[in-house]
C-alpha cells in the first residue's frame, strides 16, 4: 500500500536569527522544496505547517515556516522530518517514488515464479539510479535501473520484473 504523506527532508539546523531552518532534502531535486506550501511534520497529515517562502543554497534548502519567527522557535524543531502529501506532486511517465520501490519483489522475466527478493536500497549514481536487491538468504545485489533491465514496474501491486545482464548475478549463467 503507498504512503500518502512521503517523506521529503530534515530540518538539521537554524538559519540566521529570524527563525529561518536548513532542510536537508530527500528528493531528487532540493529546488522542489521550494514550490510546496504546505508540508507536514507527520506521516499522517495531522500537523501542517505553512511554508512562507523557500531557497536553495548548496544542496541545502532554507524554508521560512510560518508561526517560526526566533532561532529559538527554530532550534526547537530541530531534526524533525518534514512530510509532504502524495498528491502535490506530479511524477514524470516512468518516475517513482522510491518510498514506493523499498520493498517491492522482483520476479525473473524468463521464469516468472522466480524471485529475486526484494528492493532494500535504491541508490543515486548519477547516470542511473541501482536498485539494491536483499533475497531471503540476505545476500545483496545491485540492479541497473535501466530499459534494458528492469522490464516492468508496478508500483501498485508491489511487484518488478527484470531481465539480468548477462554476468550481472555473479552466481548465475
Amino acid at each position: 500500500m503507498k504512503k500518502q504523506y512521503l517523506e521529503i527532508g530534515k530540518i538539521v539546523s537554524t538559519h540566521g536569527i529570524m527563525g529561518e531552518v536548513r532542510v536537508q532534502p530527500w528528493c531528487d531535486d532540493p529546488a522542489l522544496l521550494e514550490e510546496l506550501d504546505t508540508l507536514y511534520y507527520d506521516d499522517r497529515g495531522r500537523r501542517p505547517l505553512k511554508v512562507l517562502s523557500g531557497r536553495v543554497h548548496k544542496n541545502i534548502v532554507i524554508l521560512k515556516i510560518e508561526g517560526i519567527t526566533t532561532v529559538e522557535a527554530a532550534q526547537a524543531v530541530r531534526n524533525r522530518v518534514l512530510y509532504v502529501d502524495r498528491r502535490e506532486l506530479e511524477l514524470e511517465a516512468g518516475s517513482y517514488f522510491i518510498q514506493d520501490l523499498i520493498g517491492m519483489r522482483v520476479y525473473d522475466a524468463d521464469v516468472p515464479e522466480h524471485c529475486y527478493g526484494t528492493i532494500t536500497d535504491v541508490l543515486p549514481t548519477g547516470a542511473n539510479d541501482v536498485y539494491e536487491i536483499t533475497d531471503a538468504n540476505g545476500v545483496k545485489r545491485l540492479v541497473p535501473a535501466i530499459p534494458q533491465v528492469v522490464l516492468e514496474t508496478d508500483v501498485d501491486g508491489e511487484r518488478m520484473v527484470i531481465r539480468p545482464l548477462k554476468g550481472l548475478f555473479d552466481d548465475e549463467n
